[in-house]
């Protein structure tokens, strides 16, 4: 290792693995430091129940991955990273057994929501998809890290999206439209009145369109693994099992860059209150099954889907939301987002069997055990799913934050993505990932455009400390 090395990563999740490949890749001297004994943060995979059975802890499916304009413009693939789509990328069910889809097509989209809405839907979305590329880079680049290279298309998107999405879900009529749209929103645990949702809901439903929402072969630990590489092959390093709790802890360089929380951040550079007023949101309570086959949907068009999303209606997924961000309580019958990578990847699970995942929001710190709330809103739309279950783990707010450092209280998010704090993290500013040392910098979650595995925070951080580095050469 040099004496003093241009930079040090301080946390391996896709945002630091991104800041460090995309400093190594401009030529600086990258060292790259994580606490646990393998790299990846929220994109990992583990044996968590059986033998033979591979789960994602945490992240599973990838929408904003593979539209990721930082992932695209790095050789991944080389390195082992192959997305798999499903026939298709997300499917709604009602509890009459029938469902809304958010397919490739536009066109299959609008009419899985019935003919009153269908023309709305279109009209909503088609206008961007032949902008997507440069729009999700213009929306993900901001704020001030570059400038928008399509301002008319962006602006057009802001008036959209920028309102709540309550405001947005208005134009569809019927149940099936607005449920759908609502679960999107309800992905960065966000309430549905908030500033700027209906933006959140245009993303993930373009996205799908675009490219899907795929899962990796062999599970999430492919990006963060490809990553990793790919920053060996630029010369970076890379330490693991090494916890650091001050500054000091780590070598001299020119420039720090943090992938953790604000509270973390603080606390190891000696910030004391700069991110007192940051806001961590509702937390998570997942479970990771191995099953005996297929989950028994009553949907045809969820047995086919990569995600599928578990709300009767806007308002009950609207009531769920509240409960556990604004009322300090689980809900009775939780939204729940679950994930199937099996259905696409026979080598997740032995031969015949599957994995699965599903998770309902709680509050913040919520200690309690919400199993059987969970698997009687499974039960409502798979009838006799507990029967296939062979195992489970269960993971707590608690659990979560000891998996993953970032996810404070249990927040996977790292950060309430609802007010202001959606679009300016971690606090007030032009500047999101510089602090008050010019050498220590931010790149989690917790900086624009935030949460999911898409390492933007990353390659947004690495511009800010490259100009800094050229500065100071």
């Amino acid at each position: 290792m040099p004496s003093m090395l241009d930079a040090v990563v301080v946390g391996a999740g896709p945002n630091g693995l991104t800041a460090a490949v995309e400093l190594a890749r401009r030529g600086f001297s990258v060292a790259l430091f994580e606490a646990k004994s393998t790299v990846g943060g929220g994109a990992r995979t583990e044996e968590l129940t059986l033998p033979g059975f591979r789960h994602d802890p945490c992240s599973a499916a990838h929408p904003l991955g593979v539209n990721s304009p930082a992932f695209r413009a790095l050789p991944l693939e080389r390195y082992g990273l192959r997305w798999l789509n499903s026939e298709l990328p997300m499917a709604h069910p009602f509890p009459d057994g029938s469902a809304a889809v958010l397919s490739r097509s536009v066109a299959e989209t609008a009419a899985s929501f019935g003919p009153r809405d269908a023309g709305a839907y279109r009209r909503l979305v088609e206008p961007f998809l032949p902008h997507w590329d440069t729009l999700v880079r213009d929306f993900m680049s901001l704020p001030l890290t570059a400038l928008p290279r399509d301002p008319v298309t962006l602006a057009r998107f802001g008036l959209a999206g920028l309102p709540p999405s309550t405001w947005l879900m208005r134009r569809f009529k019927d149940e099936r439209a607005k449920a759908l749209f609502a679960g999107l929103v309800a992905h960065v645990m966000s309430p549905l009145d908030g500033l700027a949702t209906g933006a959140i809901g245009l993303v993930f439903a373009l996205a799908a369109h675009a490219r899907g929402w795929p899962v990796p072969h062999g599970g999430s630990q492919a990006i963060s693994d490809a990553l990793a590489a790919y920053l060996a092959d630029l010369g970076g390093a890379v330490h693991t099992d090494y916890e650091v709790k001050r500054l000091d802890d780590l070598p001299p360089a020119r420039a720090y860059v943090f992938d953790t929380s604000p509270t973390a951040l603080a606390r190891i550079a000696g910030f004391g209150d700069l991110y007192a007023r940051y806001r961590y949101g509702a937390g998570a309570f997942k479970i990771d099954y191995a099953l005996d086959g297929p989950v028994p949907w009553t949907a045809p068009e969820a047995r086919v889907a990569t995600t599928v999303q578990l709300g009767p209606s806007k308002a009950d997924i609207g009531t769920a939301l509240r409960a556990a961000s604004r009322e300090g309580r689980a809900p009775d019958r939780p939204f729940l987002i679950t994930v199937q990578p099996s259905i696409v990847d026979p080598t997740r699970a032995p031969e015949g069997k599957e994995v699965f995942w599903a998770y309902g929001h709680v509050p913040n710190g919520w200690s309690g055990d919400l199993t059987d709330a969970l698997e009687r809103q499974l039960e409502r739309f798979a009838p006799g799913f507990r029967d296939r279950v062979l195992a489970r783990a269960t993971s707590g707010p608690a659990e979560l934050a000891a998996h993953n450092a970032n996810y404070v209280g249990g927040d996977i998010a790292c950060g309430a993505a609802s007010g202001l704090q959606l679009l300016l993290r971690p606090r007030l500013s032009l500047f999101p990932y510089h602090t008050p040392h010019p050498a220590v910098f931010i790149c989690s979650s917790a900086t624009p455009p935030g949460p999911g595995v898409h390492g933007m925070s990353g390659h947004n951080a690495a511009k800010a400390v490259w100009r800094r580095l050229r500065r100071t050469t």
